[in-house]
């Protein structure tokens, strides 16, 4: 069902797609009434991890593995509860499994959605070659079509916007063509859209920051309205996109040398936001892709510029079609192959109110009470870890703190021991 709100795509769209979902249900019944004369069991994905885990302080535990007896400030078998704990971080890495597509318990009649996916009838197989033939027959190439039409009239015409000397007129036309042609990509990816609380989007002066899933993320934003855009200067066709798009709107480009250097992007997004007459800044702080099951660790970068930051959270709608980008596995031609051939990208956009630093809050509790916020009202999980992970090892700082979370209770053990 889709979710009630403010949404782009025309009614005969929302019944086809209706009418897809009914395929759906009809196929996980099949499969599982086949499982069942197959004397079979499916698989069944573990929404809340394959190890249930009370959310319990390592002082607590330890407290409690010792109880009946006596406090050193040592025990042999507190060594039981790290072993314990590695080899639950070993089956059920809550960081890892969020770098992979998610698992649906209904299969969606495309290849990569259910670990279920095989022959269970010549009807069901019949669908799905069906359904193969219109993805890719008449889906796919009508898609690549409305995504080469938005990209190059997005080239085109900003770089003629870019001719007009600066002023109301061309903020007014550059504003325009940058909602026609990313409405236009929208449409290449068939995506329903469903846009809530539309009173907080944000304002100029400000920065808009979100949860990350997908690089489509931009687009699904930006066709409800104008932001400007941080990265890295590509060379090829985004390079490209990228010279065309400066010449109508100042969007911030950074040079490779320029990235690593913490004070200058600082100041290019500090001087940007100053200018309330300049759009507001679209900024992902998690820095990579999260598979839209969770929210992880927000870089502090952007909180530290104290301007209002205007939280978004984005929650895709996995049963259509997968929008998690997996760079680690796939290049982003085949990804975007996956998405155009999928049946829709349906999704929802909840604009949350906009937030300020506190009073005696630093730029990392800034960050992660807006990271808490947006994971609250997209229904994610709240994560402290790096998204960093996705290609690095852990950093010496974590282990180091599970060091002094134990070392502290050493010392408690000590000092209650100790004559008052």
């Amino acid at each position: 069902m889709i979710p009630k709100g403010k949404f782009r795509c025309s009614n005969s769209n929302i019944k086809c797609y209706v009418h897809v979902y009914i395929h759906v249900q009809w196929a996980t019944l099949r499969m599982e009434r086949g499982a069942k004369e197959k004397n079979q069991h499916l698989y069944k994905p573990y929404s809340n991890g394959i190890i249930a885990k009370e959310p319990v302080s390592l002082e607590q535990e330890i407290h409690e593995m010792r109880r009946g007896g006596a406090e050193p400030e040592f025990d042999m078998s507190d060594i039981f509860y790290f072993c314990r704990r590695g080899v639950e971080s070993i089956v059920d890495d809550e960081v890892t499994k969020r770098f992979t597509a998610e698992e649906l318990e209904s299969w969606n009649l495309l290849t990569r959605s259910n670990y279920n996916f095989h022959h269970i009838s010549t009807r069901l197989t019949a669908l799905w070659g069906v359904g193969v033939l219109i993805r890719y027959g008449f889906l796919l190439p009508l898609r690549v079509t409305l995504a080469f039409t938005g990209v190059g009239l997005l080239v085109v015409l900003t770089s003629v916007v870019g001719l007009f000397p600066n002023g109301r007129m061309k903020n007014y036309l550059s504003d325009k063509v940058h909602l026609m042609c990313y409405r236009i990509c929208v449409r290449s990816l068939t995506a329903i859209i469903t846009y809530h609380d539309s009173e907080n989007k944000p304002k100029n002066g400000g920065i808009c920051v979100a949860n990350h899933t997908s690089p489509i993320d931009v687009i699904i934003l930006a066709s409800d309205g104008c932001y400007a855009m941080v990265g890295q200067v590509h060379g090829g066709l985004m390079g490209v996109i990228q010279r065309a798009m400066v010449k109508a709107c100042p969007h911030i480009w950074f040079e490779r040398s320029e990235v690593k250097d913490r004070h200058l992007v600082a100041k290019r997004l500090s001087d940007h936001v100053a200018d309330t007459s300049k759009l507001p800044i679209l900024i992902f702080p998690e820095g990579t892709c999260i598979n839209n099951t969770s929210v992880m660790m927000f870089k502090k970068g952007s909180f530290e510029i104290g301007s209002t930051v205007y939280p978004v959270a984005i929650k895709y709608d996995p049963r259509f079609g997968e929008a998690f980008w997996n760079s680690s596995k796939f290049g982003m031609v085949n990804y975007l192959l996956h998405m155009m051939s999928s049946w829709a990208i349906v999704c929802s956009v909840w604009y949350l109110p906009p937030m300020s630093r506190m009073e005696g809050e630093d730029a990392v509790q800034f960050a992660n009470r807006v990271k808490a916020a947006i994971a609250r009202k997209g229904g994610l999980a709240d994560l402290l870890w790096d998204g960093g992970l996705k290609r690095g090892k852990v950093k010496e700082v974590f282990k180091e703190e599970q060091q002094k979370l134990y070392s502290k209770v050493l010392v408690g053990s000590s000092e209650d021991r100790s004559p008052s």
